[in-house]
């Protein structure tokens, strides 16, 4: 194996995992962050607007601009929230509900073949090593904050 970094490994990873995504959504005229999206709204009750962004890791213009155009298509339609009388609720049309139910036989598909030709026990130390990743962020172990006093 050759030597790459663990960064290097997981960024070119998910750009082809990110590439497969957008191919298969492209056969139905959609695009990765359309079915993320999809799959992210409650099918049922909707979803505030506001906890669409942190729950997927958007930034608040992307996410804008993919719920834009998700409307246009008619996948989505925007309600106000009964529980919060400023807030939007982003709901499914049935149209949009038929979108997600294809894109999550998409991601089944990948994980279980994935599954399939991997041990549980790879499996899982991938997870290990992904959990103690995202802890090391998250707690700011790497690279610590440097704070100036004058």
């Amino acid at each position: 194996m050759k030597d790459i970094t663990i960064d290097y490994a997981l960024r070119a990873t998910w750009q082809a995992v990110a590439k497969m995504y957008n191919e298969e959504a492209g056969k139905e005229d959609s695009t990765m962050a359309t079915g993320f999206t999809l799959l992210s709204i409650d099918p049922e009750k909707g979803s505030p607007s506001t906890a669409l962004g942190p729950k997927m890791g958007m930034e608040g213009t992307s996410l804008s601009r993919t719920l834009k155009s998700m409307e246009e298509k008619g996948l989505i339609i925007r309600k106000p929230n009964p529980k919060d009388g400023r807030g939007v609720l982003i709901c499914l049309t049935d149209f949009g509900k038929e979108k997600r139910d294809y894109s999550k036989e998409v991601v089944l598909k990948f994980n279980e073949t994935i599954r399939d030709h991997v041990t549980d026990s790879d499996l899982q130390g991938f997870y290990n090593v992904i959990d103690v990743i995202n802890e090391f962020i998250s707690e700011k172990k790497i690279y610590k904050e440097n704070v100036s006093k004058k």
